[in-house]
């Protein structure tokens, strides 16, 4: 498995127990990668971590604004903490191309995600890319 989509699943699991909980901290996630199998993974998944834990409100703020009739809230818990890890590299991750974020995402939401997840995820993420400051990351 490729280091990078492990990071994405390790940081998936971790932002997954953390909304579950309410528990927005650390403490999660180092439990997540003390027992996880792949080190090398570990650094990128938390960067990821670390970026949409620190930018969480803008975060939300562009998944809400571009989810015709839904609430961050409302969205169950993948699929928002997809979106979260996906939204963080488009709008904050130059060095990771559009496509390959809304492709990781919606390759998650196969594995994690119910029948309509893929198509959920990619209506949003497509707007999302969008955004002004998503186009900076294009490459």
């Amino acid at each position: 498995m490729d280091v990078r989509r492990k990071a994405r699943e390790m940081a998936l699991q971790a932002l997954y127990a953390m909304d579950l909980t309410g528990h927005w901290d650390g403490e999660v996630s180092e439990r997540l990668y003390e027992k996880d199998q792949w080190p090398s993974s570990a650094s990128h998944a938390h960067r990821i971590l670390t970026g949409v834990l620190e930018r969480k409100d803008p975060i939300d703020e562009a998944i809400g604004g571009h989810a015709d009739h839904w609430s961050v809230s409302r969205m169950n818990l993948i699929d928002r903490n997809i979106l979260r890890i996906a939204a963080y590299e488009l709008l904050f991750c130059d060095d990771i191309p559009l496509k390959v974020s809304i492709n990781e995402a919606i390759e998650l939401g196969k594995l994690y995600g119910t029948r309509d997840t893929k198509r959920f995820l990619n209506g949003i993420l497509d707007r999302i890319a969008q955004h002004p400051r998503a186009k900076t990351n294009e490459q």
